[in-house]
């Protein structure tokens, strides 16, 4: 018996639902649960969604996605009212949560927006996990950001991932500018629209940018109809751990 130092590597997506209305503006969350048992069955542990029905007025539709595929749920309305569909932000995990924080990041007179925080003990890591979608007007964002790297200082020991629709157009834009600087540089994915993909909204950082290994979209016949958005999908490499292995004598 001896100890083995051994790398731990993380799949996260994120991906907006657009309400379940896929490409052919049809509402079919059956053809969202589809491609989450896919991205189940590629291995991502966690899934950060946005635009996805959530609230107690619509029957909640996260807890479908997630007890359907065996996933465990969190997630925050951010928009409606109670006489009508409320949507907002989810995570589906492999495991739950250790915790559960709320963020608001509203603008006044503006569709309200927030941000869902997670906690998790993952292989030994302490992760903070934040899916989030932000505004769509360019003043808006500067605030949400400015509000949402106050929120998210560093902390020893722990790696923060953040996912969502950050609906930042332009690559040089201050938004972008400012979330590179907190996290490192996230690579540019084309993912909207799903017919001919031409802009990166959807967004993943991890505060340890040498950790981003691999990062690209998730192109299915069923994830280019099931959105507007295709989803994101990264994997993260942690540090190595050590871990119990047994070595056999041959022969």
């Amino acid at each position: 018996m001896r100890t083995a130092m051994v790398s731990d590597d993380l799949r996260v997506a994120t991906w907006n639902i657009h309400d379940a209305k896929g490409s052919d503006g049809v509402r079919n969350v059956t053809r969202v649960g589809v491609v989450v048992r896919q991205l189940r069955q590629l291995g991502v542990p966690l899934i950060g969604l946005q635009e996805v029905a959530c609230g107690p007025s619509a029957g909640n539709e996260v807890a479908e996605l997630a007890h359907g595929n065996g996933y465990h749920w969190s997630a925050i309305p951010t928009h409606g009212h109670r006489s009508t569909k409320q949507y907002g932000n989810a995570l589906l995990s492999s495991t739950p949560a250790d915790s559960v924080h709320i963020h608001d990041l509203s603008i006044a007179g503006r569709e309200p927006r927030g941000a869902l925080e997670t906690r998790f003990c993952w292989q030994g890591h302490r992760l903070r996990v934040v899916v989030t979608h932000l505004g769509l007007r360019a003043g808006e964002r500067r605030l949400q950001v400015d509000r949402l790297l106050a929120l998210l200082g560093r902390e020893p020991g722990v790696t923060t991932v953040l996912l969502g629709d950050i609906n930042e157009w332009l690559l040089w834009g201050r938004p972008l500018r400012w979330l590179h600087r907190r996290f490192g540089n996230s690579p540019s994915v084309r993912s909207f629209p799903t017919f001919l993909p031409v802009f990166a909204l959807d967004r993943i950082w991890i505060d340890r940018p040498w950790a981003m290994r691999t990062i690209g979209s998730f192109r299915t016949p069923e994830s280019s109809h099931a959105s507007d958005h295709l989803p994101v999908v990264a994997t993260l490499r942690f540090p190595a751990t050590s871990k119990e292995s047994t070595i056999r004598s041959l022969g």
